[in-house]
């Protein structure tokens, strides 16, 4: 289990390693484009040296993508579908070129097309993107909070596209606040093991390659997507530890997504708590 956040590339990619190293981090997650839109900065040779060669001699062990938020492979405009689609394929090109080991994405929402339709076409757009794919980052897909129609927010709805697409590098990141909202209990052991056993039952604990470790703003089930600092949310502390003491979930990496301000507090519980275990 390597203890991660997520860290800013402001000023260019090199500088994300630099960040990391900065927070005491072991491994990182970034935007490799602007989250908001737009074209996405050239990789240049020079560029992949030296954040390479910054990862490297800052002792990180991992390092994912996080693709931007406006993806969504369930939208009734073909544009857009195919707007989606491109940039997932690009980044996990730029992903290989950078070494990084994921990159996690949001399918998108069925609020236009309704879900059962949206779940089919998120099924197909994953297909699209990975056909004939042969770089070395695999793609993930993340749990959602469950806002409105978006999709993947139910164990059920990732194993059906998982089951879909028949892909066998294609995994999930679990998303602590994210399935807290949605409606999978994390506060106690008990509840952190029977959350993770219905996750195996379902989706299979073989395809969990990450988590996103953000305490919930949002009460169990809220629907919404609000992190709070671990600890000060509705998840708390003891459900923290659960899920770093849990059995099956030694080698699962951690990475906070947490406000910046008082991260630091994050970082050093999330080390505290591995620490504890036998």
């Amino acid at each position: 289990m390597l203890i991660g956040a997520h860290v800013s590339v402001a000023g260019g990619l090199p500088n994300g390693p630099k960040n990391a190293h900065a927070l005491g981090l072991e491994c990182f997650q970034f935007f490799s484009r602007s989250p908001q839109g737009g074209p996405a900065p050239e990789i240049t040779p020079a560029i992949q040296d030296a954040f390479l060669n910054q990862c490297q001699t800052l002792n990180l062990k991992r390092w994912v993508i996080h693709t931007p938020y406006y993806i969504n492979f369930a939208n009734p405009e073909s544009r857009i579908r195919k707007n989606s689609e491109r940039i997932v394929r690009e980044e996990l090109e730029r992903a290989t070129l950078l070494s990084a080991t994921h990159v996690m994405f949001h399918p998108g929402s069925g609020k236009e097309v309704g879900q059962e339709r949206g779940l089919a076409m998120v099924v197909e757009g994953i297909k699209r993107v990975l056909d004939g794919y042969a770089g070395s980052a695999k793609l993930l897909i993340e749990i959602s909070a469950g806002a409105g129609s978006v999709i993947g927010a139910s164990f059920e709805e990732v194993a059906e596209i998982l089951a879909g697409v028949d892909h066998p590098e294609l995994g999930v990141c679990f998303d602590t606040a994210h399935a807290f909202a949605s409606g999978y209990d994390l506060r106690t052991p008990d509840a952190v093991h029977a959350t993770f056993a219905q996750f195996d039952r379902l989706i299979g604990l073989d395809r969990l390659k990450m988590s996103h470790c953000n305490d919930s703003k949002i009460p169990l089930g809220g629907r919404k997507d609000r992190h709070d600092h671990l600890g000060d949310g509705h998840i708390g502390v003891e459900g923290f530890r659960a899920i770093v003491n849990h059995p099956r979930l030694k080698q699962l990496d951690l990475f906070l997504e947490t406000e910046p301000t008082d991260q630091a507090k994050d970082i050093a519980l999330l080390y505290a708590l591995r620490a504890e275990r036998v």
